[in-house]
């Protein structure tokens, strides 16, 4: 039993590191090109995130608080 459980734990975490390219899934197909590109994107460019949903991060960091500027746009609401 103190043999087993080794082993098992050795055997699942070998398991992890397995890397293959990605297909569908059977009867499955990847989503069609997008509009103006002849080709449609393979596995690995669709895991790749785009700009917009990975944004850089702005490094200025507010060393003290601040007043706000006046916003335009902030208006109340309409009733």
């Amino acid at each position: 039993m103190r043999f087993a459980v080794p082993v098992i734990a050795l055997l699942a975490l070998s398991a992890c590191g397995v890397k293959t390219d990605l297909k569908p899934q059977a009867g499955k197909t990847l989503p069609p090109a997008p509009y103006g590109q002849a080709d449609p994107p393979t596995a690995a460019e669709l895991l790749v995130p785009r700009p917009q949903a990975a944004p850089e991060r702005s490094i200025e960091l507010r060393q003290r608080s601040e007043d706000r500027a006046d916003d335009p746009f902030d208006l109340p609401p309409q009733g």
